[in-house]
């Protein structure tokens, strides 16, 4: 198991993290997950920004920054340090993807957003063709929330920090 031997397994992010840990034992499927999970967040962070909004109501990337404050907000819930961890994941790839908009246009982003999604997951199910499992999110949809938060505490344990 991936979890600190001090983590009492009667927090729910714990659980979720021994379960989606158990379909995540290769250690080439946990470096490809390092990788393309964090790849496939930004790029639905991108492909939300790329969604129009009314321009009197909203400023653009607004539905992925409903879509982000929502999962922050998961995140949080289930543990202050990671939730303080993933805002400020969630505000680097804000700012990322702003940049790249503004500097490259919607129509740049819109195409670099869906190649790396498309990547990302080949790379996603290529390791877990490794592993001999199937993707945790296969079995219940929570897990796509899991995903970036199990990346993020394999982070802190090498930095020695709690979650």
């Amino acid at each position: 198991m991936n979890t600190p031997a001090s983590a009492s397994l009667g927090r729910p992010i714990d659980r979720w993290f021994a379960s989606y840990s158990g379909d995540h034992r290769n250690h080439t499927n946990q470096l490809i997950h390092v990788v393309c999970v964090p790849a496939i967040l930004w790029s639905v962070i991108a492909l939300l920004w790329c969604v129009p909004v009314p321009a009197n109501l909203f400023v653009p990337g607004a539905w992925a920054a409903l879509a982000m404050f929502g999962a922050w907000m998961f995140y949080y819930r289930a543990s202050r340090p990671l939730g303080f961890g993933m805002l400020a994941s969630f505000v680097l790839m804000g700012f990322l993807t702003r940049w790249l908009a503004d500097t490259y246009g919607f129509t740049t982003l819109l195409y670099l957003a869906i190649a790396v999604f498309v990547i990302a997951w080949i790379g996603q199910f290529i390791g877990h063709k490794i592993e001999g499992r199937k993707p945790s999110f296969l079995t219940d949809l929570t897990y796509l929330l899991i995903g970036p938060a199990w990346v993020l505490a394999k982070l802190y344990r090498k930095l020695g920090w709690t979650y």
